[in-house]
């Protein structure tokens, strides 16, 4: 395809200058009630940029990266914001390692007299963010340890200290009381049908690290996941991880759920009845008297991509910072679809949250300096764990204490205008109460997400700084089916199951058939919000029940201590 260079396009769109309307970009129904700052046109038109074919899919350390950061720094430099990153620089380093699993290598289970071959991609699907040229593991025991937490606070241990060194644990997807039934004891222990962070896969891939497993597999299952198999083999066999991270399992993956009962089959045991079993807090991990063999060649190479920072500066208190993030990053190359496409462009995921972040800059451009800076923040690595934003988190250029709150945009919806806006994470902290009142001025409500079970408050990049204490507040459409205002909310689910069959997919693409009312609406939200913190004095809290609270004690206590 040949190479689109927006400069005009760019120019147009930093001050203000509305495009051309396309069919596609006019809202259906009633209006906000007040003029949105935000539009629509231009979300659609960097879209159509940003996921063209000429970036490559964004890959993390391919040219699609180098021609992605190109593209964000003229933006940035054109709408009139400064360099935000180390030392006066538009990027901050995130140092990477890829590693990508080779076609030709064997996998299998062994015992009670028989072989069950694994296949990639149908029975199992496994990748290793270890910087080696061959996984080997050679018999290693599998064994089954329920969902895998290790609660204290919630007086739960799946492990009963059962030593998983040299082994492979098998996990279920989810928390404990995700399936249980009312009145089983578990029932609401771990949040019912909300997600916590154990029953994230990162969360279980890391323990099954911290405990000396040698591999880590999970039964798929899609409720429980909150996606189906495809999202789960869409990296085929291509994984990124942080340089400097800790030790990690040699192999870690899925098993496709009907392999798993045929896996658990084979050892005498029923999947099902464990799973009931799990639910239990008297729970032991299981021995399933198999062996799991692999011999699987790995390509790998230290890389380095970056996130892009912008910052505008404050006028009266410069050092207290106002922060949004969206993530450049999409899912690159892989193989063909049935119409021969190979670039998995991410349009929605997060191409539209990028192209928020550039108008909410624009608007805060063409008015008065804020009183806060304001800092806007691109990331890499998110659909690889996270990887640009925990780096950042990690190294922050703006500290943890002098952050206000965090403002993340990930997936929009593109359904038309909505009667609602989905809120990620209820109870957690006080800004819910801002997007509620930013929501009335627009004749909106919020709703609570409808899928809480697919944990998207710990999947998203705001989540490395929610840990390190910073107030969060994520706007994602795929946590519910919006009330459309053309439709309602049967159009709006009809809205979010055509979605996500393109999640991740080469179909996540721009296209006519887009309207971005409702992201204008929703960016607009994130702006007010941002930009009525940015005039203040307030500090957003966490709630009391929050995990986080303490995080937020400590730093904001230490930050006071040192002045």
């Amino acid at each position: 395809m040949k190479r689109i260079l927006p400069t005009a396009l760019a120019m147009s769109l930093a001050i203000g200058i509305a495009l051309p309307a396309t069919a596609s970009a006019k809202p259906q129904g009633a209006r906000p009630k007040a003029p949105l700052p935000i539009s629509a046109e231009r979300l659609s038109a960097d879209v159509k940029v940003f996921a063209s074919d000429e970036f490559e899919g964004r890959a993390p350390g391919t040219a699609g990266e180098d021609k992605t950061i190109d593209w964000l720094v003229r933006q940035l430099k054109v709408i009139g914001l400064k360099p935000g990153g180390p030392d006066g620089s538009w990027t901050q380093a995130v140092p990477l390692v890829r590693t990508q699993l080779g076609k030709d290598g064997t996998m299998a289970a062994n015992g009670r007299g028989q072989a069950i071959p694994l296949v990639q991609l149908r029975d199992i699907y496994v990748s290793t963010v270890r910087p080696v040229d061959r996984v080997q593991i050679a018999a290693a025991p599998l064994v089954f340890v329920g969902y895998g937490v290790s609660a204290p606070e919630r007086k739960w241990d799946d492990f009963k200290g059962v030593d998983l060194k040299g082994k492979v644990a098998v996990f279920l997807i989810n928390d404990p009381d995700f399936e249980a039934a009312a009145g089983e004891p578990v029932a609401g222990q771990f949040g019912g049908k909300r997600m916590t962070y154990y029953g994230r896969w990162t969360y279980k891939f890391e323990e099954a690290a911290r405990r000396g497993a040698i591999g880590a597999l999970i039964v798929h299952d899609t409720p429980g996941a909150g996606y189906g198999w495809n999202t789960v083999t869409a990296p085929g066999g291509e994984n990124y991880d942080i340089a400097a991270a800790p030790p990690r399992v040699a192999l870690q993956g899925w098993l496709q759920e009907d392999a798993a009962r045929r896996l658990f089959a084979a050892a005498g045991q029923d999947l099902a009845a464990l799973r009931k079993a799990a639910r239990s807090a008297d729970f032991r991990p299981v021995d399933l008297g198999l062996t799991f063999s692999a011999d699987l060649p790995v390509t790998h190479e230290a890389l380095m991509s970056r996130n892009v920072l912008a910052r505008l500066d404050g006028a009266k208190r410069p050092k207290e910072v106002v922060m949004y993030g969206a993530h450049w990053d999409a899912y690159g190359q892989g193989a063909p679809d049935a119409q021969g496409r190979t670039i998995r462009p991410g349009a929605n995921d997060d191409g539209l949250g990028v192209a928020g972040l550039l108008d909410i800059a624009r608007a805060f451009r063409l008015g008065p300096a804020p009183a806060r800076s304001v800092v806007f923040a691109f990331w890499s690595g998110e659909e690889r764990g996270l990887l640009g934003s925990e780096t950042y988190a990690t190294k922050p250029v703006y500290r943890a204490a002098d952050t206000v709150a965090n403002i993340t945009l990930d997936i929009l919806q593109t359904g038309g205008p909505s009667r609602d806006v989905m809120l990620v994470g209820q109870g957690q902290n006080s800004l819910e109460d801002d997007l509620a009142a930013a929501a009335r001025a627009q004749g909106r409500i919020v709703t609570p997400e409808a899928l809480p079970e697919r944990g998207l408050f710990y999947r998203a990049d705001h989540f490395p700084l929610a840990k390190r204490g910073v107030p969060t507040l994520l706007l994602m459409a795929i946590s519910g089916a919006p009330d459309l205002v053309d439709g309602g909310r049967a159009a709006g689910q009809a809205w979010l199951e055509a979605y996500m069959r393109c999640y991740h997919q080469t179909c996540d693409a721009w296209s006519k058939d887009m309207n971005f009312a409702s992201a204008a609406q929703d960016a607009t939200l994130a702006y007010r919000v941002g930009r009525d913190l940015a005039n203040s004095t307030r500090w957003p809290q966490w709630r009391a029940g929050s995990e986080f609270l303490q995080a937020r004690t400590a730093d904001r206590g230490k930050a006071a201590a040192q002045r």
